[in-house]
């Protein structure tokens, strides 16, 4: 009896020794994909069973009943993650079961450049395949309440410039968000760290003059200082005078070229005709902007005139910013 015993005991332990080894093969074994990459999606609240038949549709070479026992005996059969994945030939199933149960989901980018509109962003998740497009039809104000921000605050300057990775299929709402949500922690850092003696009093306020900074020079040793001339400016009461508002007030009837009616005709944004800064952002700021809009340099300049070599020139007073303009712009104009 005790030899039948020790029999069978033998026998299962053998079983499980041939079972494991048949196992392990299963698993590291490559997937014999027909191309290089194969991409699949699986579905939110679907089932290891609907999963591994969503992958074998999609063209995932597997047995699925020995991918599912794969999956259950080693307890990952309930960590199914929903998102679109990429597996590439070689991949075994045991890299396939990790990645669909860590969520190493397949990832896309959408780029925001700095000193981008709002209608520039829309434009850009529109031409992107691989976002679910939620804001299509959506006027921006429906766009600021689906993000739960006042629909009658303008859009403009609320994201930060960034290249921002996401999963293919996630909506472009979510992509906004995360975009507003960075420049609300970017504008609070650096007001925290702003200098004294600002003429405006709140980070919106800071945010339109970066905005303003970020158009006006794309020379990153100039940001402060032409910061520094608009902040001299705003204290004596004098009016911008910045080209970049006027451009953003014409919106479409701007074709290249400001002209003097272009200057004399009244917009919120014509910063010739009205004191101040505009209502709200023109565009899109960078840190670089963020950070000079509330630490601009001290400067005794209150003008400035385009080198025509991406510079400018700064001047103290009219006359001297006149012999500059008559220098550097033939046709310029004070």
């Amino acid at each position: 009896m005790f030899r039948v015993l020790r029999l069978l005991a033998f026998a299962c332990f053998a079983g499980v020794v041939v079972f494991a080894v048949w196992l392990i093969f299963l698993a590291s074994a490559p997937l014999p994909l027909l191309s290089e990459n194969v991409e699949f999606s699986i579905l939110t609240g679907s089932s290891l069973r609907s999963a591994t038949r969503q992958m074998a549709e999609a063209g995932v070479p597997l047995s699925e009943a020995h991918f599912n026992l794969l999956a259950r005996i080693t307890g990952k059969g309930t960590r199914i993650k929903a998102g679109s994945y990429e597996v590439a030939r070689g991949a075994s199933p045991w890299e396939l079961l990790r990645k669909i149960t860590s969520g190493d989901v397949l990832l896309s980018e959408a780029m925001f450049v700095e000193g981008w509109t709002f209608t520039q962003i829309r434009r850009a998740l529109d031409a992107l395949e691989a976002v679910r497009h939620d804001t299509r039809g959506l006027t921006d104000a429906q766009i600021m309440e689906r993000l739960g921000l006042p629909s009658g605050m303008a859009a403009e300057g609320l994201f930060f410039p960034e290249t921002y990775l996401f999963a293919k299929g996630e909506s472009d709402l979510k992509v906004l968000a995360r975009a507003h949500r960075l420049m609300s922690r970017k504008l609070e850092a650096v007001w925290e760290a702003r200098g004294e003696g600002l003429p405006y009093k709140t980070t919106y306020e800071a945010l339109i003059l970066a905005s303003i900074v970020e158009k006006e020079t794309g020379d990153p040793a100039e940001r402060a200082t032409i910061a520094g001339v608009f902040v001299n400016r705003l204290r004596i009461g004098m009016r911008l005078q910045t080209d970049p508002t006027v451009i953003y007030g014409m919106g479409e009837l701007y074709k290249g070229n400001i002209r003097k009616a272009d200057l004399e005709r009244d917009t919120p944004f014509n910063s010739y005709t009205r004191a101040g800064l505009p209502p709200h952002p023109i565009a899109m700021p960078g840190l670089a902007a963020l950070r000079a809009a509330v630490n601009p340099a001290k400067t005794d300049a209150i003008y400035f005139v385009a080198r025509g070599d991406g510079s400018h020139q700064f001047s103290r007073t009219l006359e001297e910013h006149n012999r500059a303009v008559t220098r550097y712009q033939k046709k310029g104009r004070p």
